[in-house]
């Protein structure tokens, strides 16, 4: 044994390496798991007990100088796996290194709940996996509404009263379950809809809801926090208009148009030449609502506004199709990296 280690002593301590491929290759021959030395190592437990201590003494040796020299041979070719370095500018500027950043979704999100955040509204949040008193019933949809049929919803099968939630109004109809006015709360979140996937259509798209309910909250009250998101999301000099509509929830209900971002309101193909763009529905909770999560409908009046957050997106950055948000393509997300 003591003549094996002496050999391999002077075998290893004349070792010599062109590149780090022969370096790789004498390391794995000599320290490696099944290299010489480690062979070594197996051998040792048939020395007789009175000479363990002298080879086992001389065996520690051997790996100790193997290591060092395997190192040794790594270090001489410049710790660069044998690349010549002789060439290279260490003052150079190094390329850059791709960062990420926002989604634009994110982006866009982010601005809505900051700004209703600066009028005292606070975030709340809910399950995308919902029931149907939740969801439909109760915000006052009839029972024999379209919204209800598998056409429009996804239910799931073994419980046709669980659902995915088809708006973020069910988050808003849990606060106020648990909680009594003043009531001020905006709502994002993930919704789904039973529709094809097409430019202008998905089947999920993000939403941000917002609900105040107090005493003696008026229409007056809804509109000048329309206006002052209005010129706050797209500009000072941003105009809106409410026109007559109709949601369940809510009585008297309008959907609210603005003065086109692109062409000033004078009319382009974007606002097909009317110089309005729709970007929200509104109105004064219903009192049916406001009963059926057990808040008295003669003390307290709310109102509630809700937008897709794709459709702002798109006004924002002028983004013609939906489907990009989630596709993930690189290329497009690279070009919100400098966006706020």
């Amino acid at each position: 044994m003591i003549d094996k280690i002496d050999r391999l002593k002077a075998e290893i301590s004349a070792l010599t390496a062109k590149d780090a491929a022969e370096v790789e290759a004498l390391r794995i021959k000599y320290i490696s798991k099944k290299g010489e030395v480690s062979l070594l190592f197996n051998d040792f437990r048939s020395v007789p007990a009175d000479q363990k201590r002298a080879v086992g003494q001389a065996l520690n040796e051997l790996k100790n100088l193997a290591t060092e020299k395997i190192n040794t041979l790594r270090e001489a070719l410049g710790n660069n796996d044998g690349f010549d370095t002789s060439s290279m500018d260490l003052t150079r500027t190094p390329s850059a290194m791709p960062l990420g950043s926002r989604h634009p979704l994110s982006i866009v999100r982010n601005d809505i709940v900051s700004i209703f955040s600066r009028l005292g509204f606070t975030v709340a949040e809910g399950p995308e996996i919902e029931d149907d008193w939740h969801v439909f019933s109760s915000l006052n949809f009839a029972p024999d509404h379209p919204a209800r049929d598998m056409q429009d919803t996804f239910f799931i099968k073994r419980n046709p009263d669980v659902l995915l939630r088809t708006h973020t109004s069910s988050v808003q109809s849990r606060v106020m379950e648990h909680s009594q006015p003043p009531i001020r709360i905006i709502c994002p979140g993930r919704v789904y809809r039973n529709e094809a996937i097409s430019a202008r259509a998905h089947c999920f798209f993000h939403q941000v809801e917002a609900l105040y309910v107090d005493k003696n909250v008026s229409f007056a009250d809804l509109r000048q926090t329309l206006l002052y998101f209005a010129r706050e999301m797209f500009g000072p000099e941003t105009k809106i208009r409410l026109r007559p509509s109709y949601f369940p929830f809510t009585e008297p209900s309008a959907e609210m148009d603005i003065s086109c971002n692109l062409c000033g309101g004078k009319g382009c193909s974007f606002c097909k030449h009317t110089g309005w763009v729709e970007i929200l529905g509104c109105g004064m909770v219903d009192p049916n609502v406001l009963e059926s999560c057990g808040i008295d409908s003669k003390i307290y009046s709310g109102y509630a506004l809700g937008m897709g957050v794709e459709r702002i997106t798109n006004l924002k950055y002028q983004v013609n199709d939906l489907r990009l948000f989630s596709e993930n393509d690189v290329r497009f997300l690279e070009e919100f990296q400098s966006a706020r």
